[in-house]
């Protein structure tokens, strides 16, 4: 995720990484790094975590899943699509399974760009740029409210005339629906060749114990989470090809594996992968 503790602003800050962490307060990277298993975090973090798990127990589950989805869809981009660039925005703190490290096992050439504004993910983005020798890796300190900084950053190490993977996991739910991140979706895309895909995923509002879990959450939070019904979701996938199984929930995407009837409890997130087909 990507700490929008400046919203409203729409620019990237330049002080120093650790100059800019604040300890006192929980921030979503930290959150759901303490949610995924990370020690990188603090007391605020860790105390806002367990209240959302008191709340909603299933909360770890759903970031596990989304890591999860996004392993499985980076692999499908690096191999069944042949996509060989990664813009991953909102990358959050380096655990395992990183969009670099499962591109490049398909195929080592790829290059990856991430981009987050979270100083605490600056200080830890050296595990981020781990490239094989025949790929590259980058890291942006970016805010996705302002996309055309970071996309003419992310232009020295990716091609733009060349198809790009772009993943935004648990990112666009941080804007709130008056910061139109359907549009910024579109302007990302927009400067995206034919042939780039788009990996999603965000949470719905149609469990009552997650909406109060996420209320809780952006009680104490520096930045906050919009939990959207299904069919705004879908939005961001507008104008785009669907890859099969389509938009569904994250524990259930697979390629060329039947979707089941019945979704699993933990289904509270969306997700799908799609291709731009005109640029």
């Amino acid at each position: 995720m990507t700490d929008h503790s400046s919203e409203g602003s729409g620019e990237v800050p330049h002080d120093e990484p650790a100059d800019r962490i604040r300890s006192d307060r929980p921030l979503s990277a930290r959150v759901w790094g303490y949610l995924l298993g990370s020690k990188a975090n603090f007391a605020a973090d860790r105390e806002v975590g367990d209240m959302i798990l008191e709340t909603f127990p299933d909360f770890a589950l759903l970031a596990r899943l989304q890591r999860r989805f996004l392993a499985r869809a980076v692999r499908f981009l690096a191999g069944e699509a042949a996509i060989r660039q990664f813009l991953d925005i909102g990358s959050g703190l380096p655990t395992v399974d990183n969009t670099h490290e499962v591109a490049q096992r398909v195929a080592p050439e790829s290059r990856i760009v991430y981009v987050d504004n979270d100083p605490l993910v600056q200080l830890h983005s050296q595990a981020l740029l781990t490239s094989t020798p025949e790929g590259k890796c980058d890291y942006i300190d970016g805010d996705v409210r302002a996309p055309e900084p970071l996309l003419e950053k992310a232009a020295e190490t990716l091609d733009f005339d060349q198809p790009i993977a772009l993943t935004m996991l648990g990112i666009m739910g941080q804007l709130p629906d008056s910061g139109d991140p359907w549009g910024i979706t579109r302007r990302l895309l927009d400067a995206l060749p034919a042939g780039s895909y788009l990996a999603l995923s965000d949470g719905t509002n149609t469990n009552a114990a997650l909406n109060k879990a996420v209320e809780t959450y952006n009680a104490s939070s520096a930045n906050s989470y919009h939990l959207r019904p299904p069919d705004q979701i879908a939005r961001f996938f507008d104008g785009l090809e669907l890859v099969a199984p389509g938009i569904v929930p994250t524990p259930i995407w697979q390629r060329d594996t039947p979707v089941p009837a019945e979704p699993p409890t933990s289904a509270h997130a969306l997700c799908g992968v799609a291709r731009q087909i005109s640029a």
